[in-house]
């Protein structure tokens, strides 16, 4: 065998399927699971900008353990926030200072 390692990648590839594949059969898409939500994403931002007192800059849907939920960046000052709204009870599951990158 020429090249082992081409081999053993094709050979795992093959068996895992692509991630895009995979993640497309497994959920449907979070805007459209977000359309349906009872909470807005736009009352999801505006909890989120009370909570850590400040104003939205990112906001996204994704899903959770939970179940589905929004995903605000909120400025307060000099500093950043992210804050995980429910999207069925509209209440703050986790906020959490934003560090560096």
């Amino acid at each position: 065998m020429k090249h082992p390692i081409a081999s053993i990648t094709a050979a795992a590839l093959l068996a895992c399927g692509t991630p895009w594949a995979w993640a497309a059969a497994s959920t449907e898409n979070d805007a459209l699971a977000a359309a349906s939500a009872k909470v807005s994403l736009t009352q999801a931002i505006s909890v989120a900008e009370q909570h850590a007192a400040g104003k939205a800059t990112k906001a996204e849907s994704e899903r959770g353990k939970q179940g589905l939920l929004y995903e605000v960046e909120v400025v307060s000052g000099s500093k950043v926030f992210d804050v995980k709204v429910d999207a069925e009870q509209g209440t703050v599951l986790a906020s959490r200072e934003d560090k560096l990158d």
